[in-house]
């Protein structure tokens, strides 16, 4: 028993770490397409607005909404 809930625990914490070292790499990504973008000013907007909020997430631990409001700002540029 003990030796199941040392694994769930392992997972959980390895998890996180891999949400945390795949923001900034989505971070960048979103930055570039960013710049070439030819989205309108105002869904632009949005996009940038995921991006903030996807980094402010980041930076306070909430990896897993970090990654998921990054990955939706990647879809709408395209």
């Amino acid at each position: 028993m003990k030796k199941l809930f040392a694994i769930i625990i392992s997972t959980m914490f390895l998890s996180s770490f891999a949400y945390a070292g795949s923001c900034p790499m989505l971070l960048k990504q979103v930055d570039a397409k960013i710049a070439s973008s030819k989205l309108s000013p105002e869904a632009l907007q949005e996009v940038k607005t995921l991006r903030d909020n996807g980094e402010t997430a980041h930076k306070t631990g909430k990896h897993e909404d970090s990654v998921k409001m990054l990955e939706e700002a990647l879809k709408k540029l395209g």
